[in-house]
């Protein structure tokens, strides 16, 4: 599955990018394919997996914010993998042909 997700912290003022870099560390520290770009952070892998994940960098940014708001978009398709590049690829290739 894919879950691409935005953790945002509220009630910290108005620079939030050290919380967020701290959730995109966890996401990468795990180990799963991920992309992150200026709005989402984008996670493959098991549902469970993926979720853990998701939840230990909300944590991660809820020990440090009093409030944390989270969007999550997830596109699940049983037996398919590499999904995050596959997709990519496929526009790619269909913007090439004209």
């Amino acid at each position: 599955m894919l879950i691409a997700f935005s953790i945002t912290p509220l009630g910290v003022g108005e620079s939030v990018g050290d919380l967020v870099a701290d959730a995109v560390r966890v996401v990468r520290e795990s180990g799963l394919p991920n992309r992150t770009d200026a709005m989402f952070t984008t996670v493959e892998g098991e549902w469970d997996e993926v979720m853990a994940v998701v939840k230990r960098a909300v944590d991660t940014v809820a020990a440090q914010a009093p409030r944390v708001s989270l969007v999550l978009k997830a596109d699940l398709r049983p037996g398919v993998t590499d999904a995050m590049t596959a997709k990519v690829a496929h526009i790619e290739a269909r913007l090439a042909e004209g």
